[in-house]
């Protein structure tokens, strides 16, 4: 059986419909250098019963690993309930949120998770999600500038994510409206406070801090953000590991007038690297400065309650340079399944889960100290991921991922000062099993 929507007979017809002799015609504008003319040398189709064959002899291939990588996508264990829940057809046929009248679940579930964000970051106002930390750390940096009414310049450590910093580059590049700058760390793994404050000036509209850092290190996120309102600059805190929230204060109690944050761990499985959801929150003062979509509680002619998107109408987003965002859509499934993460688990059951995953970080890099030697590389307060010293060799690493585990992330291309180091997470999927294995492989140099 094969799958293929057009007969030669509807194929003819088209082409004869817009006056083309063949398909390879509907492309005879595109230069030749450029068309691929070899075969695609696919294979003879196959019937339904054979391709599930198939799929399932390339899924027996698949090996288990234990796995201790972090570094912005994190594994954390999601209940059946959630799955569940996002199956519902209520949520699989609802309309464009554009249309509140046949779209009530949706934009409620959008306003709920708004409500978490709000909570979560101790910030007043939030949006329905953007694409994920890094484009919701760059839509900050684009609200900023806006708001700073001529500042060129954004400071942002380089403890915050670097694929984030890559993704703020790409976008003022593109914008044309600012300029990038790195401030370097301290010696225990923080942004530098002194390199900070020297480089502070009434040109900078933003200092971004990572809160934790990529190197899980818990920032002074309270003096940085004094320091750029000293300044008259904005303060915005990333977060990549959203559970943290849960356990640390609020960005917002803190000072950051904007925390944004990758929501993955709260609820979606890592995935190959996606989908995530970006969290974004500000003070009340930027409302109108907000990008993306922002649904708003309202009651009906009865006095029922409703749901609409408010304060920006469709087209603002399609203004292009003139509009707040040109990002006119939401993360809906990712939110919809970080709303009913965060409701089973609760106020309480979030922190202890929180708890639990510090608790079982600190004490696996205790253990490496003292089995391995290998100190954590920055002695600050960290949530649930470290960096120690590890062995330099290539081959170390790759023994370890062939014995099926994967000890951490090498830091080897964040710096050449990180030759050689290892960011390691720890969760609550961590087993007793896999840590002794992990402390193993670092006793043995490979050895598993």
């Amino acid at each position: 059986m094969r799958f293929l929507p057009h007969t030669p007979a509807d194929v003819a017809h088209m082409l004869k419909t817009v006056g083309m002799a063949s398909t390879g015609d509907l492309f005879a504008q595109v230069p030749r250098s450029l068309r691929d003319t070899a075969s695609l040398d696919l294979p003879p189709g196959l019937g339904e019963d054979a391709v599930l064959a198939a799929l399932e002899e390339l899924a027996g291939l698949n090996t288990a690993a234990d796995s201790f990588q972090g570094a912005g996508a994190y594994r954390h264990f999601v209940p059946a309930a959630v799955s569940q829940l996002l199956s519902r057809s209520e949520f699989a046929t609802a309309y464009t949120p554009y249309q509140p009248e046949v779209s009530q679940g949706t934009l409620q579930a959008c306003f709920e998770f708004q409500t978490y964000v709000s909570m979560l970051t101790g910030l007043p106002l939030a949006n329905a999600s953007l694409y994920d930390g890094a484009s919701a750390l760059a839509e900050a940096v684009l609200m900023a500038l806006r708001v700073g009414k001529g500042r060129r310049r954004v400071l942002v450590s380089r403890a915050v994510h670097p694929e984030y910093r890559q993704v703020v580059a790409t976008y003022l590049e593109g914008s044309g409206q600012g300029r990038l700058e790195e401030v370097p760390l301290d010696e225990q793994g923080r942004t530098d406070a002194g390199a900070l404050s020297e480089t502070l000036d009434d040109d900078v509209a933003a200092v971004c801090i990572g809160y934790p850092n990529y190197l899980g290190v818990i920032e002074d996120l309270e003096a940085t953000a004094a320091a750029a309102h000293e300044a008259g600059a904005l303060a915005v805190s990333v977060t990549t590991e959203a559970l943290s929230l849960a356990l640390l204060r609020a960005p917002g109690a803190l000072g950051a007038d904007v925390a944004v944050a990758e929501g993955q761990s709260l609820g979606l499985p890592v995935s190959y690297g996606g989908p995530g959801v970006g969290m974004f929150a500000v003070a009340e003062r930027f409302l109108r400065q907000m990008p993306g979509r922002l649904v708003g509680q309202t009651v009906d002619g009865s006095g029922r309650p409703g749901y609409v998107l408010t304060l920006a109408t469709r087209e603002q987003h399609i203004r292009r340079e003139k509009a707040t965002s040109n990002i006119c859509t939401n993360q809906g499934l990712a939110t919809l399944a970080v709303t009913v993460y965060l409701g089973l688990a609760g106020r309480r059951g979030l922190r202890e889960l929180a708890l639990l995953n510090t608790a079982r970080a600190h004490a696996v890099a205790d253990r490496i100290e003292d089995e391995t030697g290998r100190a954590s590389l920055f002695g600050g307060a960290f949530f649930n991921e470290f960096v120690i010293d590890a062995p330099r060799a290539e081959a170390w690493f790759k023994a370890a991922v062939s014995s099926g585990l994967v000890p951490g992330v090498r830091l080897d291309g964040f710096g050449d000062d990180f030759g050689g180091r290892l960011l390691v997470a720890v969760t609550e999927t961590a087993g007793d099993g896999a840590i002794d294995r992990l402390v193993a492989c670092l006793a043995g140099g490979g050895q598993t």
